[in-house]
């Protein structure tokens, strides 16, 4: 049985793609649920609704530790204790309610899977194409998405400004972009170090998403004699078999 659950997490099989994409679906609706829910009053549905939610992440978690060859260093990852989170977030709504978007961190890690992206690519042909854009736009996103919930989840409760994931939203788009409006402000040295943190690291991720739009770091020509597909842009001759390379740049004719 362990064999068979782990064949669908890890093999390449159609049985297993399909799989693995119903836990990227499953991923993607539990993360708008948690946003979804922030605009409204906690309510009995709400509770039993963290409750599954919590129950089939928590099997999911337990599953991956069971079948995981290094179970003894899972500790030292990070998406490990981002699992922990988010099923303490919606098992113990009271305790955690805010944390529930560290969620994202998982689906990020799914998204990265060798498996997965193999998988991306020969299913949809806009993936394979833009590859790189798709990967900047995707860790830009899970960055604002998390900043947002930690802006969130510290917040929410002490500053007026902050009442829903809009209004976390909102400032970290701001702050992000430098345009900074003044109208919402973070409370004490921890929002001011939040701020910090989003100026720092998401100019970085919307730079890296600019330069991979506007200047790829890679061109796509197919190597006459090894089949390599990625090169770099100055590339003379492939780095895997030494064949000479004809790329076209901008002042080729």
């Amino acid at each position: 049985m362990l064999d068979r659950i782990k064949s669908l997490y890890e093999d390449d099989t159609h049985a297993a793609h399909r799989f693995r994409y119903a836990l990227l679906t499953f991923d993607v609706v539990t993360i708008v649920f948690v946003i979804a829910t922030s605009f409204v009053e906690r309510a009995a549905w709400i509770e039993v609704l963290d409750i599954v939610f919590g129950v089939l992440i928590l099997a999911d978690f337990v599953i991956r530790i069971l079948i995981d060859a290094q179970r003894a260093r899972l500790p030292l990852r990070l998406s490990f204790w981002a699992d922990v989170v988010a099923v303490a977030s919606f098992l113990a709504p009271m305790a955690g309610e805010g944390l529930g978007f560290l969620r994202i961190l998982r689906t990020m890690r799914l998204l990265h899977t060798y498996q997965l992206l193999a998988r991306l690519r020969q299913d949809f042909s806009f993936f394979r194409k833009n590859e790189e854009v798709v990967l900047a736009a995707i860790n830009l996103a899970v960055f604002l998405f998390v900043m947002t919930g930690l802006i969130y989840a510290t917040q929410a409760a002490r500053n007026p400004d902050i009442r829903n994931y809009a209004d976390a939203l909102y400032f970290t788009v701001t702050t992000l972009t430098t345009t900074g409006f003044g109208d919402i402000t973070l409370e004490g040295a921890g929002g001011r170090m939040l701020a910090v943190a989003v100026m720092i690291f998401g100019v970085t991720l919307f730079l890296r998403l600019l330069q991979v739009l506007i200047r790829p770091t890679k061109v796509r020509q197919e190597c006459p004699v090894c089949g390599l597909f990625l090169h770099d842009i100055d590339a003379v001759h492939c780095k895997h078999c030494g064949e000479t390379l004809h790329i076209r740049t901008e002042g080729a004719v």
